[in-house]
């Protein structure tokens, strides 16, 4: 299974493998009671060292996903409502879960068109474009619009979670938002790493996101792959 490496903009390697098995367990690729590998397997894995693995499974020990047996070695259990860095990425791998990573296509600060619902005080925005992958599979195209207000974007300073960008560098966090799931045409600007082509129709997602400081201050728009990612929303 495929966990990025470190570098300045990446979420830390422990953190990653964290929010893999997070995912794993929250898709049901890894059942409830289910024995995860020894640890030192489990490290070569993911090509790490088992002190970084152990950081990476007390995250799951505090919220209540696993359970170490001394002496038996660490199962899964699962909780009603886990928190984590991607809880609000509701695409998955087909068979599953798989780890959010994003390539930046572009980003420019422009006023908003008139076709954009309505969100946050400012007429200007912020625009990003990125490639979205799961486990380096490119599975989606996404279009997100920060409202002006919220902030000043520094490319350079982007993480792959932007929501995790927002609570660190710009002092605020979404905390909820709005999905609207239908189907739509693959945009122009998607690049050939891709694969359904420009125009073919696609899922599609427009969400708006909310802060308690700024109220609707995103806007975004999602088209993806229906052969490689699928949409989930779990009610608990």
């Amino acid at each position: 299974m495929y966990v990025q490496g470190e570098t300045p903009t990446a979420l830390p390697l422990y953190v990653q493998i964290s929010e893999v098995l997070i995912r794993e367990i929250t898709s049901g690729h890894l059942p409830e009671g289910a024995r995860l590998p020894p640890e030192r397997d489990l490290a070569k894995q993911y090509g790490t060292t088992v002190r970084t693995l152990r950081k990476a499974l007390a995250i799951l020990e505090e919220k209540g996903l696993l359970q170490g047996i001394q002496g038996s070695g660490n199962y899964v259990r699962k909780t009603e409502d886990v928190t984590s860095v991607y809880s609000m990425f509701r695409l998955e791998l087909l068979r599953g879960g798989g780890l959010p990573t994003a390539q930046i296509l572009s980003l420019d600060e422009m006023k908003k068109p008139a076709d954009l619902p309505e969100f946050g005080v400012s007429p200007d925005a912020t625009r990003i474009r990125r490639l979205r992958f799961l486990n380096l599979t490119p599975i989606a195209i996404e279009e997100i619009w920060l409202d002006r207000n919220a902030g000043q974007i520094v490319r350079q300073e982007l993480s792959d979670s932007l929501y995790r960008y927002y609570k660190m560098r710009l002092g605020f966090w979404i905390t909820h938002a709005e999905d609207y799931v239908s189907v739509g045409e693959v945009p122009e600007f998607a690049p050939a790493e891709f694969a359904p082509q420009i125009g073919q129709t696609v899922g599609f997602i427009e969400r708006v996101s909310y802060a308690k400081q700024h109220g609707s201050v995103e806007f975004s728009r999602t088209w993806f792959d229906p052969q490689r990612a699928r949409y989930v929303q779990r009610l608990r």
